[in-house]
């Protein structure tokens, strides 16, 4: 009988290099019967131990000084979660600890007059386009310093002292002199304003020369330059302009310079800076004083327009409108006047700024439609019929003074 050795695996070795050799791993087999038996050993022994835990379980007596301990901590541990929620607003009637709250700012105490007196004393004085009125308090080589009433005082350089070239800089401003000044540039870091008379001076000139138009008026200018275009000259401060179509002779226009024209404004505008002068115009315009509103004229039609008759006054020239023309209804312009032809109207309108007449037959007709029936009798009793119409114009001129 043969002995079996049980370590005649081990003993037996591959062949090759020993350091090639592995050692198999040695699996155990366990019977799924054995592993329950194993778990239900396990289930079964901690359940033994936990009987034995509870059954030992000594109890816990708590003194009177252990209670306070507890109730200490517990109360800290509700304000540590208290802390953890910052959106939770605080109860103060949970707390035990008495609260003094200090009143900082009451509603009440706020002064709505007082507020408003300071901020108006701290506003800043003095917005771009605004006229203040200010005394000079220092003169320094490069301009001067004006108290304007604000916090600082506004500097105004020395190119914006005035017009043109200030050669007597210190003589012509003193200390203490009030004057009136533009704010051209708002309040910088230091609250200071810049200002200038200059542009006062050209904002009063152009409404000056703008209502001068408005009302027609003539103005006598001299000729300082010429350029290819026409002539140059001095208004308020302005740079005017006279085209050489707008004189009455514009073939040697060098020849002006140096002389005075009596001129009537033809286009102001101060946001381009454009002053467009006339001496045509103040040919007209000077025609056009001599008459006045219900006046009867005469003369000639020059031309025959879709809209109406422009008729010749003599240096002026005024529009019969075919809405002035008759009260009746007509066919065709032409089948009342025609170039050439001499013609009696009413002066109805006077626009000096525009240099336009406005002329009407209708109101010399004694019935619609009349002056196309029998022209020649209208005609002939314009004088007499001007007459009813004397009412009714001076009635529009009292309308047109105020």
């Amino acid at each position: 009988m043969g002995v079996s050795n049980k370590n005649a695996q081990d003993n037996i070795q591959p062949k090759g290099n020993k350091k090639d050799f592995k050692k198999p791993l040695q699996v155990l087999h366990i019977s799924k019967k054995d592993t329950q038996i194993i778990k239900n050993k396990q289930i079964n022994s901690q359940e033994e131990i936990n009987k034995d835990n509870i059954a030992i379980k000594p109890q816990i007596i708590k003194d009177e000084s252990v209670k306070e301990i507890d109730e200490s901590n517990q109360n800290t541990k509700a304000f540590d979660s208290s802390q953890k929620d910052l959106k939770k607003p605080l109860n103060l009637s949970e707390q035990n600890t008495d609260f003094q709250i200090e009143r900082t700012v009451d509603e009440f105490d706020f002064d709505e007059s007082a507020f408003l007196e300071a901020l108006n004393a701290n506003e800043p004085i003095g917005a771009t386009g605004e006229t203040i009125s200010g005394k000079v308090i220092a003169i320094e080589s490069d301009g001067l310093y004006i108290d304007i009433g604000g916090k600082a005082p506004g500097y105004m350089p020395k190119k914006e002292c005035g017009l043109g070239v200030i050669t007597n800089f210190k003589e012509k401003f003193s200390i203490g002199l009030e004057m009136e000044v533009l704010v051209i540039k708002e309040q910088n870091a230091d609250g200071m304003v810049t200002v200038s008379a200059r542009a006062l001076i050209l904002r009063q000139s152009w409404e000056k020369v703008s209502s001068s138009a408005k009302n027609g008026e003539l103005i006598d200018v001299l000729i300082n330059g010429f350029n290819r275009g026409g002539l140059t000259c001095d208004v308020d401060g302005l740079r005017g302009f006279i085209p050489r179509s707008q004189l009455e002779d514009g073939q040697d226009h060098q020849s002006f310079v140096g002389k005075n024209l009596k001129v009537a404004f033809l286009e102001v505008n101060p946001e381009s800076r454009k002053l467009v002068l006339s001496e045509k115009k103040a040919l007209l315009v000077s025609k056009l004083k001599s008459l006045e509103l219900g006046q009867l004229i005469e003369g000639e039609v020059l031309a025959v327009k879709p809209y109406g008759f422009f008729i010749d006054l003599g240096g002026a020239s005024g529009l019969l409108h075919q809405s002035s023309l008759t009260n009746g209804s007509i066919r065709s312009l032409r089948e009342i006047f025609s170039e050439g032809e001499i013609i009696k109207a009413l002066i109805s309108e006077i626009d000096l700024e525009k240099g336009r007449i406005g002329l009407n037959t209708a109101l010399l007709e004694n019935s619609a439609g009349e002056l196309i029936i029998d022209k020649q009798k209208v005609m002939q009793e314009a004088s007499e019929r001007t007459l009813k119409t004397k009412a009714l114009f001076d009635k529009k001129k009292r309308l047109n003074e105020h």
